[in-house]
């Protein structure tokens, strides 16, 4: 059983990461230098991407693709610590995986390293505002309806690509993979610990958050 959401984990973090980068490299090559229409084609191939993988993978693993999310899920009681590791590893190892399946099926070198820096403190509050985003957006949705989790996860990051500085990466293994795209979803490597940081803060945030919002609720 373990093998199975270590799988799924896996094969849908990669598979993100070729919408991700895919996308982003296809959005450059055809908006002729309009960075807009470039993040426009970025941001509806990785919402639609995610809301067609949580939908396949959700019943085989909860479709975390994110190591904040199982991180909280592990918080929560609802992994053991093997599974919540497996899950880390799976997902970082698939994010990286992605990104080299991208540069493949574009002709690009395999291995890279970005030269796009992302640095000041406004980027790294802007992560910890979308990763306190993603999780509400999953937290409440599970609560209220489960059924449409993968719509609300969906819109949450389409939307989040245009209202976050950082362009909302939320997810550490994400972060970690895009160092190695020199490509327009790339992040210089001295950029990606203070984003990874970002993330673990609005993790942090919305545990508390959360906590407290739903004591006062009485669901705890």
């Amino acid at each position: 059983m373990k093998s199975r959401q270590f799988i799924s984990e896996f094969l849908g973090t990669a598979l993100l990461l070729v919408a991700v980068v895919g996308s982003g490299i296809m959005g450059e090559q055809l908006s002729a230098g309009n960075a807009a229409v470039a993040l426009l084609a970025n941001a509806i191939a990785t919402g639609a991407a995610l809301f067609v993988l949580i939908h396949i993978l959700g019943p085989v693993s909860g479709a975390h693709f994110n190591p904040v999310v199982s991180t909280y899920m592990r918080f929560k009681g609802k992994l053991t610590n093997s599974v919540w590791l497996g899950f880390i590893v799976s997902q970082t190892v698939g994010a990286v995986a992605g990104v080299l399946i991208a540069h493949y099926i574009f002709a690009l070198p395999l291995l890279q390293v970005s030269r796009h820096a992302r640095d000041g403190m406004p980027q790294v509050i802007s992560e910890s505002i979308a990763t306190f985003g993603l999780l509400l957006t999953i937290c409440a949705f599970e609560r209220s309806n489960p059924d449409r989790t993968p719509t609300g996860v969906a819109l949450y990051i389409t939307g989040a690509y245009w209202f976050t500085s950082s362009t909302s990466f939320a997810n550490p293994a994400v972060t970690i993979a895009r160092m190695f795209t020199n490509t327009f979803a790339g992040i210089a490597p001295h950029s990606a610990p203070g984003f990874i940081v970002g993330e673990v803060i609005g993790l942090v945030v919305f545990a508390v958050f959360w906590r407290y919002f739903s004591v006062v609720e009485g669901n705890v």
